[in-house]
């Protein structure tokens, strides 16, 4: 064996058998994921209990969604320069110890302000979980399983949230919403401890300062302005001036990647890497998707036919299972087929299911109606998801992989935060232009139906940019 083979397996970061890295890095994942979405349930309770005021309730969810998405990049190239052990640990104790700051806050302000180091541990531990599975999993086959398994459990938690957060704030108190978090990610540091290697990539270089700052703050600045035009039109000052502040960073972040920094935060060469470039533009589409499908088919089913949040949550639990199955058959035939036949499988169910889902209204029936394009949009969530990521994030120096998560991280939740705000306001509108001529249900479900028809178009948008994959490409 040649030195250079040597230094390269000394280099990836396993201590202990597949199956609990595999275990560590998927349990991860459903955490993360899960606390985005727990949380919406117990929002009621939270108000009455802490006294939260109505602009402000809303924070305790942007707060982590907003530093979840703003802090990824940093913590991916993180990952890379000091350990994807020491940051994924670093990353678990930090969501865990500001989940127990959470679940025992007795002020607004410090409910919120324990949700922002939340997403700040969140955006260090889900690079991180990544970086682990593209180090750890080599071999093509075992990659893609391995993708499969960790795109179906983040799927999976961020399902889960509605139910799991009604169960607990119901049976229990809101605050296991937050506490639920800290023996489970006390168990997650035992495991990374025994089970990673405590390596690093071998380079000697220093964060990248000035990128951090203005990408970070970039990111961060727009996804702001983007969440404030739930609340103001897209011309006030509050959404554009945010807005354009992000995108001015941003091209500020780029110009000095390029130009003047010696050791980036995001090296531009990656995006020679084909599967790169055009993986991270169709995981900023698929967001929207995502959104489309979990976010508004639960309010049609609450705002339209009149569920709880916890019947919505089992109302969705067909899709999710399928969604879990149709990533794992996903994750087998990868190797075999390469990444664009099945994007194109998955764009042709969202254009059937969206399609069809786009058809229901005030009086529709939940099977005909909801359950079975539901379960098609899964199917077409199952083979598209696992199958971008492994796009996005292969081909790339084991050093670069820890970045390369947090890009793709981003990619995704930046698409899901945009797709969400514009999606939002395009159900509205549509909606104040039904209400006096039809029930206040009737009104919704129009909006909603126009959502679920630009979600299909989102879905044929994948389809166009997935055809500049090379035709042998593999995940």
């Amino acid at each position: 064996m040649t030195s250079t083979n040597t230094a390269t397996r000394r280099a990836r970061p396993q201590a202990g058998p597949v199956w609990m890295i595999m275990a560590l890095a998927c349990t991860s994942q459903f955490m993360v994921i899960l606390d985005a979405s727990i949380v919406n349930v117990a929002l009621p309770s939270i108000r009455r209990e802490l006294g939260f005021t109505a602009t402000g309730l809303p924070w305790v969810v942007n707060g982590y969604l907003l530093t979840f998405a703003g802090f990824m990049l940093l913590g991916g190239r993180a990952a890379d320069l000091f350990g994807h052990r020491r940051m994924l640990t670093a990353g678990l104790f930090l969501f865990s110890a500001s989940s127990l700051a959470g679940g025992l806050a007795t002020a607004p302000e410090v409910l919120v302000a324990a949700r922002v180091a939340q997403g700040m541990g969140a955006a260090m531990l889900a690079p991180a979980t990544l970086a682990v599975i593209n180090t750890c999993f080599t071999e093509q086959s075992a990659r893609a399983r391995a993708f499969g398994a960790w795109s179906a459990s983040g799927g999976v938690g961020g399902m889960a949230g509605a139910v799991v957060g009604g169960a607990m704030t119901t049976g229990l108190s809101w605050r296991w919403v937050f506490l639920i978090n800290v023996p489970i990610g006390a168990v997650l540091i035992a495991v990374a401890m025994m089970s990673l290697a405590g390596t690093r990539t071998g380079r000697r270089e220093s964060l990248d300062l000035t990128g951090a700052v203005t990408g970070t703050a970039g990111l961060a600045a727009l996804i702001y302005g983007v969440m404030q035009s739930a609340d103001h039109s897209w011309t006030s000052v509050l959404v554009v001036g945010p807005a354009v502040a992000g995108l001015l960073l941003l091209v500020v972040f780029t110009v000095v990647e390029a130009r003047f920094a010696t050791q980036p935060m995001i090296p531009l060469r990656l995006f020679r890497t084909r599967g790169v470039a055009v993986g991270n533009g169709m995981l900023l589409l698929f967001g929207g998707i995502a959104i489309a499908m979990w976010y508004f088919t639960s309010l049609f089913l609450q705002n339209v036919l009149g569920y709880s949040a916890l019947q919505a949550g089992l109302g969705q639990t067909p899709a999710a299972v399928t969604f879990v199955v149709i990533a794992r058959l996903a994750a087998a035939l990868l190797p075999r087929t390469g990444v664009r036949p099945l994007v194109l499988a998955g764009c042709s169910c969202f254009l059937a299911g969206f399609g069809w889902l786009a058809q229901a209204h005030a009086d529709s029936g939940y099977v005909t109606s909801v359950l079975g394009p539901t379960l098609l949009i899964a199917v077409g969530i199952g083979l598209t998801f696992p199958t971008l990521m492994a796009a996005a994030t292969a081909d790339v120096p084991e050093g670069d992989a820890g970045t390369v998560g947090g890009l793709a991280n981003t990619a995704s939740q930046v698409g899901g935060s945009v797709g969400l705000a514009v999606l939002t306001s395009a159900a509205g509108t549509r909606a104040a232009m039904e209400v006096g001529g039809s029930s206040p249900a009737a009104a919704l479900a129009a909006g909603y139906d126009l959502v679920f028809l630009m979600a299909a178009g989102l879905g044929l948008a994948v389809a166009v940019v997935s055809l500049l994959l090379p035709r042998h490409r593999r995940g």
